[in-house]
């Protein structure tokens, strides 16, 4: 389990630039029972404990929809996340690896997802299955999950390359 600062063997740290060319909006509140990292899960559990995520107004009148939508992403900024470590050590074992190969929250800009069940709306609040984030966590957003989303844009060439298996990537 990662300590506050902690550097493990292996990994590296970095002094990170001034912040100058973002103007996120937080657009509401996430409430779970954590409110420290070393009792958080790692990943969310659908099976978890419902979490409630706090729209500001006017943000709260974007919600109309949403209900249609068994699960959903849920983007949040992780306020009390590192931002300086260019390798880590997740196992704590001496070996590390890219930051940009993980999905710890320690990150240049520590924007966490979720993709979780949709438990219920009420007014500006909604109910979910499925977070992994402190309580007071920032959220940044809130989409319906791409796999039950119907896309508006017609297919193109390219959205199934069988080559690679990855759609838009052309063969190395």
């Amino acid at each position: 389990m990662v300590r506050r600062d902690e550097i493990r063997p292996g990994e590296v740290a970095v002094e990170p630039p001034a912040a100058t060319d973002a103007g996120l909006v937080f657009i509401g509140r996430i409430r779970t029972p954590w409110t420290d990292r070393m009792d958080c899960p790692r990943q969310g559990r659908r099976d978890g404990p419902v979490c409630r995520i706090e729209l500001f107004a006017p943000w709260d009148g974007g919600l109309d929809g949403l209900e249609r939508y068994a699960s959903i992403e849920v983007l949040y900024w992780l306020d009390r996340s590192r931002r300086d470590l260019l390798r880590q050590s997740p196992k704590s074992d001496g070996t590390s690896r890219g930051t940009f190969s993980l999905r710890s929250p320690v990150r240049p800009n520590p924007i966490g997802t979720s993709l979780v069940t949709l438990v219920g709306i009420a007014g500006g609040v909604v109910s979910v299955r499925g977070l992994d984030c402190l309580d007071g966590t920032p959220l940044i957003d809130l989409k319906p999950d791409r796999c039950g989303f119907t896309p508006l844009a017609p297919r193109q060439p390219g959205d199934d390359d069988v080559d690679t298996g990855r759609a838009g990537v052309p063969p190395a």
